[in-house]
């Protein structure tokens, strides 16, 4: 994945600096629930003023400088919560935001260019789009409400557990992968001959979408999983 910059962030470092290198952070922001008036603050002022693991943001505000977790840190139950919170946001970000905005530009395109492709790339899209969800409400329904109650349980509770976070790992697919197929299409095989504009415009939000659902199972495959097996050795140990 792209490295917007090889700066390696740290607390004293400008938040509003750091969203101007690299503007793909202002979706991290948004799912961190963080106004973007930031003014002069550093990232040490914004984790204090949001109640923010100053680690933990900087583990993953890094992931978008391309910048994966050389170590792990402890994490609090407040830290679980942030983690689970953030990426839930994200999924509402994908369901109502972005999948709606590249569903309106095919459709656009369509009614310019009814070639047969157009028709095949919404249908790709559409059964793309369908797997995401399911993947969406796997994680909001199972796995998300799994890690939460890894701070809640007491250990009996815990030893009949029917799931894990190994089994979660094993579950997890990288839907962003398949948007390769779909970006694919566009720059190789189909010919638009009207709305070049718009063509720039759907691909531009499926890079975005690409990248940040990286950055979202970055965050899972590093984070979230390692945590919740930890977690799991200390309920029974």
């Amino acid at each position: 994945m792209h490295q917007a910059n090889k700066n390696y962030i740290v607390p004293q470092m400008k938040i509003m600096d750091i969203m101007q290198e690299n503007p793909y952070t202002m979706l991290m922001m948004q799912h961190f629930e963080i106004d973007f008036r930031v003014g002069d603050f550093t990232v040490s002022d914004v984790c204090k003023q949001y109640r923010i693991n100053e680690k933990l943001f900087i583990m993953i505000v890094n992931l978008y400088y391309g910048f994966r977790p050389k170590s792990s840190i402890d994490y609090s139950d407040e830290d679980v919560l942030h983690i689970i919170r953030f990426l839930k946001n994200s999924h509402n970000y994908y369901r109502f935001e972005k999948y709606p905005e590249i569903s309106q530009y095919i459709h656009q395109l369509q009614e310019s260019n009814p070639e047969k492709e157009m028709k095949l790339l919404e249908v790709f899209f559409n059964e793309y789009f369908s797997e995401v969800l399911d993947h969406l409400d796997y994680e909001d329904n199972v796995a998300f409400p799994y890690f939460v109650s890894l701070i809640d349980r007491n250990y009996k509770n815990m030893k009949t557990s029917p799931y894990s976070s190994k089994e979660y790992g094993e579950h997890h697919t990288d839907i962003e992968l398949k948007l390769k197929d779909l970006k694919n299409l566009l720059i190789h095989h189909i010919s638009i001959k009207e709305n070049i504009s718009l063509r720039r415009k759907l691909l531009t939000s499926l890079f975005e979408l690409q990248f940040d659902l990286y950055i979202h199972s970055l965050i899972e495959d590093t984070i979230l999983i390692p945590l919740g097996i930890e977690k799991e050795k200390i309920l029974n140990a």
